[in-house]
């Protein structure tokens, strides 16, 4: 009669009963299921065919004192419950984290930053050394995160491009911001638009000044009235394109320096009265499906491959984990390439 699986109430299987059953010894068991390397390939067969049998879970207790993991990364995203959850952004950015940690059987943590209190909530949680390292990005120039994250000496890729508040020598993942700014104001301009204005995000992140930086780029001499500044919103956007309206009726293109705030941007023009593209082009930044394909009309943008960067932020911490000794170099930061995607809104 086949043996049970332990169900409520039963005795665990043990290393012991794996050991017996595979016919090897208790160290060999041990450094199988904890992934140790020097056992040949016969053994490791038999071993995962009674860890099967038996229904053997590893004690995460035991296992963390021989490999010195825990076997979870902290996501920390440092933006209130709402944002992380109504921006398609960072949905695409924790489906590649938690694809590439589940790769690396490795668990997601997430964490977000509600209020003042929060940071030394987060600070508690990474000293008491539940996590093999972190992923924080989203942050302002002001955020407290990357000093917390230090003291702590918690290993960390941060996403974004680093400002002051991270100091030097970070390892980090981001897109090409500015150039991608770049090649959408160029667009604009190779249609024939004059007076194109710019849509920011919120001046305290690095991504928001890399992207203004790329209009400034192409229109050094812009006027301030046509640069309003936006949150990454949709209705931060549409409020934005308001005020640029009523400060230069004439202008006929605009760069939003994303999706959601170009979607805000088409609802006022459409409330205006304003054909786009005829009589305003837009273009925005992400390429985000679920925005995009709710557009009318559809929206040109550029596109930044999120999922890659959010996979990408654990390729580079996975190799820091690897790395031994205090010496160990810190990887070089990556920096993914963009693209224009052109579709009917300009």
């Amino acid at each position: 009669m086949p043996e049970q699986t332990p169900g409520f109430g039963t005795a665990r299987p043990t290393l012991e009963a794996v050991a017996a059953r595979a016919g090897v010894s208790r160290a060999t068991v041990s450094r199988v299921v904890n992934g140790g390397a020097g056992v040949r390939a016969t053994l490791v067969e038999k071993v995962y065919r009674a860890v099967d049998e038996l229904g053997y879970v590893p004690n995460h207790a035991a296992r963390t004192l021989v490999t010195r993991r825990n076997g979870a990364v902290a996501v920390i995203i440092a933006e209130p419950e709402f944002r992380i959850f109504s921006d398609p952004f960072f949905a695409q950015q924790i489906r590649g984290i938690s694809r590439e940690l589940t790769a690396h059987d490795s668990q997601l943590v997430l964490l977000w930053v509600e209020g003042q209190g929060d940071y030394e909530r987060i600070g508690r949680y990474l000293g008491g050394g539940h996590v093999d390292g972190a992923l924080a990005f989203s942050l302002h120039a002001d955020d407290e995160l990357p000093a917390i994250i230090g003291r702590m000496r918690v290993p960390c890729v941060f996403g974004g491009r680093p400002g002051a508040v991270y100091g030097p020598g970070v390892p980090y993942v981001d897109c090409d911001n500015r150039g991608g700014a770049r090649e959408a104001v160029r667009h604009l301009v190779a249609l024939g638009r004059r007076n194109i204005a710019h849509i920011t995000g919120p001046l305290d992140q690095t991504s928001a000044l890399d992207r203004t930086d790329g209009y400034r780029d192409v229109l050094p001499a812009a006027e301030a009235g046509l640069i309003g500044e936006g949150a990454f919103t949709e209705e931060s956007g549409a409020r934005a394109m308001a005020a640029l309206l009523d400060r230069r009726p004439d202008l006929d293109a605009v760069f939003a320096a994303n999706d959601l705030m170009a979607a805000g941007a088409l609802r006022t023009l459409r409330e205006r009265g304003l054909r786009v593209p005829e009589d305003v082009a837009v273009v925005g930044f992400d390429d985000m499906a679920s925005v995009v394909g709710r557009t009318d009309p559809p929206l040109t943008t550029v596109r930044q491959d999120v999922e890659e960067m959010g996979r990408l932020m654990v390729r580079l911490l996975m190799r820091m984990l690897g790395a031994h000794g205090e010496d160990a170099a810190v990887p070089e930061p990556v920096i993914t390439p963009t693209v224009l995607v052109r579709r009917v809104s300009g």
